[in-house]
């Protein structure tokens, strides 16, 4: 028996390119995208696997993978720096001749067994890289345990009107799934997956093996491998979800999720000691808000020099507001420099991005705007 055996292994899901995020994703994977004013997006499951014991995590990486690999480092922010385990960044590689990206979730882990065999686990988290949401990953194992699952899927209520937009469970009263339907146009319940599997290794193992000398095959999870388990019979079971989870997926459901956290009634706190969200530090020196500045029911971090008005914004650290602007509703990303008299309503800017003096961008709440750097301020003022 190997002496790094490990009873759970995590594999992170995080080489997503998030296209429908638009600037936020044009040179970082969605998983490193920043969120809540002193996070990244990635933060959330990691943290989730600290705080529920799992202590060995391999990530996968693919698109755009330096700023993300800068963030992980070697896992200290998660007390994830250890060698019997800890977290290791896991990218493509070329085995032989005509290798080539990962051609799917299932297939990234199939390419992965050997980072997993190591550890001789009973069972597999697969977590996506790119939800907001706090979880007790123990609780999870412990209902697989008690439901003797070789599948343990982690569902969720959703709005009839969305149902569509995800893989679906059909299940009997006892919470067993009867059935998978990937974005079905006519859903017959609203419990959704979540992307947190929790599988039987033995399990798993074979039916990666099949699904990757299947040449019809997407090699994807919820397509492939779920449905196959289904046809062969494994047990399957539906863990409920009841708290808070997002999908940060497009523009306006990251602004949507980032202003939830403003809310005073919020489901999800980050001020809570006994599940606390880890990042790396910036290390930046105090914030500084003037006289002249006034703020309500927003977020400052590190490192921030605020002179205006500020109302439901989050701004990450080294950010500075210059006297007279006014920003609302909006989300100021690390080293912006907003001049002085400029007003941004509903705005989300990204790193390093200057605005000049006097402008006015403002947008309503269903068609927020993205500035970088390249933006052509004097358009988008005309515009607006």
């Amino acid at each position: 028996m190997t002496t790094n055996k490990k009873e759970c292994v995590a594999m992170l899901l995080a080489g997503g390119e998030g296209k429908r995020l638009g600037l936020l994703t044009k040179k970082m994977a969605k998983p490193a995208v920043y969120f809540g004013g002193k996070y990244r997006i990635i933060d959330f499951p990691l943290s989730n696997c600290t705080n529920s014991g799992i202590d060995t995590v391999g990530v996968l990486t693919q698109y755009e993978p330096l700023a993300l690999n800068t963030h992980l480092g070697i896992g200290t922010p998660w007390g994830l720096d250890h060698r019997k385990g800890g977290l290791t960044a896991l990218p493509p590689f070329v085995e032989k001749a005509g290798g080539s990206w990962y051609l799917g979730t299932a297939d990234a882990i199939y390419q992965n067994m050997c980072f997993i065999e190591q550890y001789d686990p009973e069972y597999v988290l697969i977590l996506s890289g790119d939800h907001i949401y706090k979880m007790d990953y123990d609780k999870m194992l412990t209902y697989h345990k008690e439901k003797q699952a070789d599948v343990t899927i982690s569902v969720i209520e959703v709005p009839w009107n969305e149902a569509s937009r995800f893989g679906i469970m059909n299940t009997d009263a006892y919470y067993t799934i009867t059935e998978f339907e990937e974005k079905p146009l006519t859903p017959k319940n609203n419990l959704a997956s979540m992307g947190v599997y929790l599988f039987t290794w033995s399990y798993l193992k074979q039916f990666l093996m099949a699904d990757a000398s299947d040449i019809d095959s997407e090699h994807d999870f919820g397509k492939n491998v779920i449905p196959a388990m289904l046809d062969d019979h494994c047990k399957l079971v539906a863990y409920p979800f009841s708290s808070y989870w997002r999908d940060v997926g497009t523009v306006q459901s990251y602004w949507e999720a980032s202003m939830d956290l403003l809310d005073p009634d919020s489901p999800l706190r980050l001020n809570e000691d006994n599940w606390r969200i880890y990042s790396a530090n910036p290390n930046q020196p105090p914030q500084y808000v003037a006289n002249s500045a006034k703020v309500s029911q927003s977020f400052i971090n590190e490192g921030c020099l605020v002179y205006g008005r500020l109302h439901k914004a989050i701004l990450f650290h080294g950010v500075e507001v210059g006297k007279h602007s006014v920003v609302s509703g909006t989300i100021l990303m690390p080293n912006v420099k907003v001049g002085q008299r400029v007003q941004l309503k509903n705005v989300i800017v990204t790193e390093g991005t200057t605005i000049p003096d006097d402008t006015v961008i403002t947008s309503q709440k269903e068609e927020i705007i993205v500035i970088d750097n390249e933006t052509k301020f004097e358009a988008l003022t005309m515009l607006t």
